[in-house]
Order: C-alpha cells, then sequence, then structure tokens
C-alpha cells in the first residue's frame, strides 16, 4: 500500500492581511472624513490632502533611505492610514506646514526609527499628534465653528487656499472653543459646570458634531457606525473600546453624583472630543495593544482613566492622545504578565506533569 504525497502544508490560509485591513479601516473612516470635510469646507479638505499626501511622501523617502523596496509597503494601505488618522486629530483649518511637519514626524520618528511596520512602540499618529501641540500649541488649539461646503458664509475654493497655504489668519468671528475647553476654562475660574457651558453645550449638536472640534470628532454617529463595521469584520475586537468608553463612563457617573458642577456627566464625556474615533480606529492599533484579551481589556481600562484623570486635573482639556502614549508603554509589560498558557505548560512557562493513567477494573491500564 502506497502512502498519498501530500500536496501542501498543513497550514490554513486567512483571506485577509494588512492590505485588507487598511482598507476596512479607510472605509470605516471614509463617512466621519467626509461629512468632517462638508462641516469646516475647503480649508479642511486642503489639510486632509496635504497631511496623507505627506504621510505617502515620508514613507517612500524612509524606505528609499533605507533601500528597501517602495511598493510593498506604499501598497499596504498603513501610511495612507496613519496620514488619515493624523489628520481627523488637527483643527481643521491649521496651516499646510502642520500637516506636513505631523506627518513626517509620525512616519520617520515614530514608525521607521523603530524599525518600520510591526515594529512601532507608539501609535504614530497620536505621538505626532502629541509632538504638534507642544511645539506649536496656538496652531494647535485654534478651533472654528462649522463653515459648511454648501453654506454662504463658508470660504470657497481660493479663500481656502489661501487659509491653508498663505497663512491668512482666521476672523476671531469664527473661532471658538470646544466644549471641553469651555469647561475647563470656567472651572479654573470658579464657575460651576452649568453657568460654564450655558449656551455652548448642546448633546445633540455635539453628537452631529456641529460644534468647534477637529477634523475627525465630527459626527458621534458616524465614528461609532464605523467602529461598528470593523467589529462585524473582526478588523478589531471588542475588548478595548468597551474597557475604554465603560471605564470613562463610570468615572465621569461616580464624580458627577459627588460633584455635578465639578465633573461633567459620562454623556459629555463620551461624545465630545476624540474618544469615540481613538476607541474604535486609535487605541485598537495590534501592534502597540496587548496580544491577549485579558491585556487588551486592562490596556482600555488604563485608557479610559488616563483620560478621565487628564482632563478633570490636567493642564490639557483634552487627554486621549497622552493616555494612549502612555498605555503604549506600558503595552509590553501587560503583555509580559498577561500571556496566555501555552499549551503543555502552567501559567509560569513550566511544563505540566503527565497526568497518571487510570486502571480499569480488571486491572488493564487504559489511556483516559
Amino acid at each position: 500500500m502506497t502512502t498519498p504525497t501530500p500536496v501542501s502544508g498543513p497550514h490554513t490560509h486567512a483571506s485577509g492581511g494588512i492590505a485588507t485591513d487598511m482598507t476596512w479601516v479607510a472605509l470605516a473612516l471614509a463617512p466621519a472624513t467626509a461629512f468632517g470635510v462638508y462641516l469646516f469646507g475647503w480649508p479642511a479638505l486642503n489639510l486632509l490632502l496635504v497631511t496623507v499626501t505627506s504621510a505617502l511622501a515620508f514613507e517612500a523617502l524612509c524606505l528609499k533611505l533605507a533601500r528597501r523596496p517602495l511598493r510593498p509597503a506604499l501598497s499596504d494601505g498603513s501610511a495612507l492610514v496613519t496620514g488619515l488618522l493624523l489628520a481627523l486629530t488637527l483643527p481643521p483649518w491649521a496651516p499646510w506646514w502642520i500637516g506636513m511637519l505631523g506627518a513626517g514626524f509620525a512616519l520617520v520618528v515614530g514608525k521607521h526609527v523603530f524599525g518600520g511596520l510591526g515594529q512601532n512602540l507608539f501609535n504614530p499618529a497620536m505621538l505626532a499628534r502629541v509632538a504638534l501641540l507642544i511645539s506649536f500649541p496656538l496652531e494647535m488649539t485654534t478651533w472654528v465653528m462649522p463653515q459648511p461646503l454648501s453654506g454662504a458664509g463658508g470660504p470657497g475654493f481660493l479663500e481656502g487656499l489661501a487659509i491653508t497655504f498663505a497663512g491668512v489668519p482666521t476672523p476671531d468671528a469664527l473661532t471658538g472653543a470646544t466644549v471641553l475647553g469651555q469647561a475647563q476654562t470656567g472651572l479654573s475660574q470658579d464657575l460651576g459646570l452649568s453657568q460654564s457651558l450655558d449656551g455652548v453645550y448642546d448633546p445633540l449638536h455635539q453628537a452631529l458634531g456641529w460644534v468647534p472640534a477637529s477634523l475627525g470628532e465630527g459626527s458621534a454617529l458616524l465614528l461609532l457606525a464605523g467602529g461598528g463595521l470593523l467589529l462585524a469584520r473582526r478588523i478589531i475586537g471588542w475588548e478595548i473600546p468597551l474597557a475604554l468608553l465603560g471605564t470613562l463612563a463610570l468615572l465621569a457617573t461616580a464624580f458627577m453624583l459627588v460633584d455635578p458642577e465639578r465633573h461633567a456627566g459620562p454623556g459629555l464625556h463620551l461624545i465630545s472630543g476624540g474618544v469615540l474615533l481613538a476607541a474604535f480606529f486609535i487605541a485598537t492599533d495590534p501592534v502597540t495593544s496587548p496580544a491577549t484579551r485579558a491585556g487588551r481589556l486592562l490596556f482600555g481600562a488604563g485608557c479610559g482613566l488616563l483620560v478621565f484623570v487628564i482632563r478633570t486635573w490636567g493642564g490639557y482639556p483634552e487627554g486621549i492622545a497622552f493616555a494612549i502614549l502612555l498605555m503604549n508603554a506600558m503595552t509590553p509589560l501587560i503583555d509580559h504578565y498577561l500571556r496566555p498558557r501555552a499549551f503543555g505548560r502552567n501559567r509560569r512557562g513550566q511544563p505540566l506533569e503527565p497526568a497518571a493513567p487510570e486502571t480499569a477494573p480488571d486491572g488493564a491500564g487504559r489511556r483516559p
């Protein structure tokens, strides 16, 4: 009897990959991105194009310097998604050089200094945002009221080019503080939240995005829909979004019950700032988050805790970028202590003792 020759190795092949996952992430972000461009007009579209194009250019430059082929890395979509995520965290009328510098920092320092895709310790987009916020606080905290593309008061195409590339200053009548910034300013002046946010915070407008915000904070509903798509496609897991949003909501509820005039409720925390964008699209980055389910739950809870602490007692009204970077630094430690048990070994990595064979009633040994 002849033994059949195997035609292939005993491997399971999945249809997904880096390019597929990045495509789905970009598609999930597309509705919120398009709505943000509609809300803030031509300057927002200009900044988006500059940031994404710069990210691709810096990716190509790093690959060229490293003498690596351009096509595989440029076509996997990782640089495009990094540029897109960074653009969504920027003020929509920021000057062009903010997007270019941020993209360069994200790709060069945040990614290729560590060795390229899969080797970076920190999320590149968040690393670039924090670097820009610390280096250029004025440009990174100048917010504008929504100026829709279809509106008569918004800048036209040529005016948008002048705002983005010629440094035309934003009129004071169009600028405004974010809800989180307004709340922090009021509390610093010993004003209660009800007085600080009177006429400023409207939950419906906040959820729909009709407020001063970054390009990607526009619509909480569209971000939730995009996150739901990634969950349905199993591009991301449920652990980090649930732990992050749940921890933030629980802390906000507890402190609101203690002093509602100094601590905002969970609704304001969840639909304001970049929490939803980060919970589904940034904190879930598989490279910079833990590998195990328990680790991801701890990671998400840590992000939610840090966001609440920074927003409540820190010097910045928004703390999501700092929270993610701090938890990125904790990821290797989390993976070290919360790694899965290897088959045949205990939690300490020691081999398990073989089980003694059971004895049949007639005295013959039999295998369990």
